[in-house]
């Protein structure tokens, strides 16, 4: 029988995401800020350590992992460590979270190592916008890497678009069409408070989203998760793709989080809102076993909160940058 985790509130918890590193060949307006610090190699979890934490929580009961960064694509190594963990007894569902910089090269070795999903981060269709945002000119890097992604398999690729006023709301419908002839699953992600770069006016809620949306197509609500997560997902009539509306501020999805994150240099994290962490890379170098990380996974799930309060958005709530939380 397989095992179940819950956490103090009831919640089924299944679901781990990993930061294999922090570092990020990136600077987007909303996430790397000016004071970023790195940190030190040898702090950050090796392949090896990832792993034996990976083996303890799946046979715990989580089913679904995602790597994240960072911008993990830039660890070497990063395909034999998939094959390592991808055939694990009891794991589900193995996916990765990518700028998609390094993204044509790497695609097939991703998906021969076991890799069978990718998101890949896209806030503009416009190359000169992309390098206003990312501060990099890799637009077409970027979208060669999309389109390799599906070629060798991948399946379903999901582009997440970070909406914000001022950058790219004009670009809603365009991102919309993208899903009309290719089966891409379009993600639309509300701008969140993680660091000090916030600003209240470039917010844009998903309902203006759907709204700007709803003037040109009909949305039709999709049933069921199909690994959506948070996202609210809908279909344009005839398209071959989809549309999900992921709202962590307007509509919160705190009641049904089944998710836990685990940073770049081993610190598990009950809520990505919240900057209680509880260490698991000291014991484990300390010698610790699995009982050792059991027992931190499960005084991680009382820790968890029933719900972020982010009612007040005008602060960032975040200590730590998401590039090391691997939101």
């Amino acid at each position: 029988m397989k095992k179940v985790l819950t956490d103090s509130h009831h919640r089924t918890i299944d679901y781990l995401r990993i930061s294999i590193t922090d570092h990020c060949n990136l600077r987007c307006v909303y996430c790397v800020t000016d004071t970023v610090k790195w940190v030190p190699h040898e702090e950050i979890l090796r392949f090896e350590e990832i792993a034996r934490i990976v083996r303890v929580f799946v046979d715990e009961g989580i089913r679904k992992i995602r790597i994240t960064g960072g911008e993990p694509l830039m660890r070497h190594g990063l395909p034999e460590f998939i094959a390592q963990i991808s055939h694990l007894d009891g794991l589900e569902d193995l996916s990765l979270t990518t700028n998609g910089v390094f993204l044509q090269q790497m695609a097939g070795k991703l998906r021969q190592a076991g890799l069978t999903r990718i998101n890949v981060s896209l806030d503009t269709l416009h190359p000169e916008r992309y390098a206003r945002i990312t501060g990099w000119d890799l637009f077409h890097q970027v979208w060669a890497g999309i389109q390799e992604a599906r070629r060798v398999g991948l399946s379903p690729v999901k582009i997440n678009v970070v909406a914000m006023m001022g950058y790219n709301e004009d670009e809603i419908l365009d991102f919309a069409r993208l899903t009309l002839e290719e089966p891409y699953v379009v993600r639309f992600i509300e701008y969140m408070p993680v660091n000090e770069k916030w600003n209240d006016d470039n917010f844009l809620s998903v309902d203006r989203i759907r709204e700007k949306i709803a003037v040109t197509y009909s949305l039709v609500p999709i049933n069921g998760t199909r690994n959506n997560g948070p996202a609210r997902v809908f279909q344009i009539p005839g398209a071959k793709g989809e549309i999900g509306l992921i709202s962590p501020l307007s509509n919160h999805f705190c009641g049904t989080c089944n998710r836990l994150r685990l940073t770049a240099d081993g610190h598990l994290r009950p809520c990505l809102f919240s900057d209680t962490e509880i260490d698991l890379k000291t014991p484990l170098r300390n010698g610790g076993g699995e009982a050792a990380l059991r027992d931190l996974l499960r005084e991680t799930l009382r820790l968890k909160p029933e719900r972020h309060h982010l009612q007040n958005i005008s602060a960032p709530k975040c200590h730590r940058g998401m590039w090391s939380i691997g939101g």
